[in-house]
């Protein structure tokens, strides 16, 4: 349609231009570009340009803008190997159920060969002192090496984990510590009981121990305490087998046969863990190796501190529970076994009750009590004379000591924001009590023989590491739930 103009009578078209007028290329892109939708951007405004009027500078131009936009795409993806921010939020665990509880049933298997066998090392530490020339602080430098691999290794198979690698690390870290014991049969010295008791073994059972603690956490919400709780009893129960076999069967076997019967009774155990554990949550491939800002969340870095002092005490203690009785109170070997064996197993129902006490008020709250009531256990080391004394510290020291362990994995979880961070942030921790498993008992072991071969110095310096843990914690729940003693943290 056309209509006259008003002021000159020329024709117009519907668009008021003149149609006899010839138009530019310039104002024909004008016109598409007033067409475009406004929400597009300059990115379809360009191509136009570029087909009207393709000069050198529009292609340096749209050369350009590809180049950012590449660059662009490779910097995301880089940062989404590096940050957090962009993992989607796992499901929520089912908090039970058949598989969920088999885990539990699995880890106590690995526990036991894991933590059992180590935490019997006091039994060991006592016939060596007997059959080697080596001083007692260069003994337990076996023990010391054997729990700081499994500990350490924690960051490592604990980040493969997440990474969707869990049934891998643990078929070659069985293998690894199973192959540790049997070359340990065969060892004469001590620097082949260094190599394949400490070095071996402690590699392999660092590598699948994390993960496997781990797994377990991922399963559970609400029962979180009372699973890994539970898991823990391994512990217990395998700290009294271990250290029984070796008294009863090294005076009738040999050192060499038993060793292999042990090394028999791992393989059983982790072959059935191999064969039922599986892990829930989907690989998170990015992300880091170690999560070291975790290290600036205070109540991570300071219950991390805490718990390195008391592990500081707890594993020279552990490890020289025997040679105390030997040397202090004229034990025999076999006597001093059996103080090794309690120890272990007399804190295996606290490692049930406690847990269950923790999941309905609190790991915190429940960790500070028992942590006071360890340094008093600690000090009151000093004042034992006689052997039924001494059975006494034994028995209440493993009661804490099993009650303080079995809380360590489930509190980690609960200040840690994500489930699937669970494994790597554990490891950390492990690795963090690596150092004081390694150090505690040769530190004890030579201020003892700085002190002429007395155990007062070292059971005070284990007291006081003890003190200094329990003040931290109680600021890491000052921090949380401040002076209010109902505050679930």
């Amino acid at each position: 349609m056309e209509k006259k103009g008003e002021a000159t009578g020329v024709s117009v078209g519907g668009d008021g231009r003149d149609p006899n007028v010839a138009r530019s290329p310039r104002l024909e892109d004008e016109d598409a570009i007033r067409e475009v939708p406004a929400d597009t951007a300059e990115i379809e405004i360009e191509p136009i340009r570029l087909k009207n009027l393709p000069t050198r500078q529009s292609s340096i131009r749209q050369t350009s803008t590809d180049l950012r936009r590449t660059t662009s795409n490779v910097l995301a993806h880089v940062a989404s190997r590096i940050s957090t921010r962009t993992w989607p939020e796992p499901p929520p665990p089912p908090d039970g159920g058949l598989k969920a509880w088999t885990q539990v049933a699995m880890a106590f298997l690995v526990l036991f060969a894991t933590w059992g066998y180590a935490n019997s090392f006091g039994a060991y530490q006592a016939y060596y002192t007997q059959t080697l020339p080596q001083e007692p602080s260069v003994i337990s430098w076996i023990g010391g090496i054997q729990l700081f691999l499994t500990l350490v290794i924690g960051p490592f198979s604990g980040r493969l984990l997440d990474a969707g690698f869990f049934m891998p690390i643990f078929l070659v870290g069985s293998l690894l510590q199973v192959l540790g014991i049997f070359l340990m049969s065969i060892s004469t010295q001590y620097w082949q009981l260094l190599l394949t008791q400490g070095v071996l073994s402690g590699l392999g059972a660092g590598i699948y121990f994390t993960p496997a603690v781990s797994v377990v956490g991922t399963y559970f919400d609400k029962k979180r305490g009372l699973a890994i709780g539970l898991a823990t009893t391994g512990n217990s129960v395998g700290g009294m087998i271990y250290p029984l076999l070796v008294r009863e069967l090294i005076p009738k076997m040999g050192f060499a046969r038993t060793t292999r019967v042990i090394g028999f009774v791992n393989t059983g155990l982790l072959v059935i863990a191999f064969t039922f554990m599986r892990p829930r949550l989907p690989p998170r491939k990015s992300g880091p190796l170690l999560e070291l800002a975790a290290f600036k969340e205070p109540p991570y870095s300071l219950f991390l501190l805490g718990s390195f002092f008391v592990f500081w005490a707890n594993y020279f203690t552990f490890y020289y529970i025997g040679s105390y009785g030997t040397q202090t109170l004229d034990l025999p070997l076999a006597s001093a076994s059996i103080l090794v064996i309690i120890i272990n197993g007399v804190g295996l129902p606290f490692r049930i009750l406690t847990p269950i006490v923790a999941d309905r008020i609190g790991n915190l709250n429940v960790i500070v009590p028992v942590t006071v009531l360890w340094v008093i256990v600690a000090f009151s080391w000093l004042a034992v004379r006689d052997i039924p004394a001494y059975y006494a510290f034994t028995v209440v020291y493993g009661i804490v000591s099993a009650s303080f362990q079995c809380l360590f994995p489930s509190t980690v979880s609960r200040i840690s924001p994500r489930l699937d961070t669970i494994g790597t942030r554990l490891g950390m921790a492990f690795g963090i009590n690596a150092v004081a498993s390694l150090t505690g008992p040769p530190i004890g072991g030579a201020i003892q023989r700085a002190d002429n071969g007395s155990f007062q110095a070292p059971q005070i310096w284990a007291a006081v590491a003890t003190l200094v843990s329990c003040l931290v914690l109680i600021a890491v729940r000052l921090q949380l739930g401040g002076l209010n003693l109902r505050t679930k943290c």
